[in-house]
C-alpha cells in the first residue's frame, strides 16, 4: 500500500521545495509538478510532490489524518 500526504509549500528553490507537513519540514522534489510555487499545497510520496491540492481539499485531508492519529493511542 502507498501512502500519499499532503503538505504546505514554504519555499522552492532548483527545482526543491520545501513542504511543511504540520510543522515537520522536508525537501520534497517539484520533478513531477514544476508548476508548483510557494503556499501551494502538494500530494507526495517517496520525496516527491505528485499533485497539486486545492488548499480545502489539503486542509480537510489533513483534518481527516489529525482524527485517526488522535484516535488511534
Amino acid at each position: 500500500m502507498c501512502l500519499a500526504v499532503p503538505g504546505r509549500i514554504t519555499a522552492v528553490k532548483n527545482g526543491n521545495a520545501e513542504v511543511d507537513f504540520s510543522g515537520v519540514k522536508r525537501s520534497v522534489s517539484l520533478d513531477l509538478v514544476p508548476a508548483a510555487k510557494k503556499d501551494d499545497y502538494v500530494l507526495v510520496h517517496a520525496g516527491f510532490a505528485i499533485q497539486l491540492l486545492d488548499s480545502q481539499d489539503a486542509l480537510e485531508t489533513l483534518k481527516l489524518f489529525k482524527e485517526i492519529y488522535d484516535h488511534s493511542g
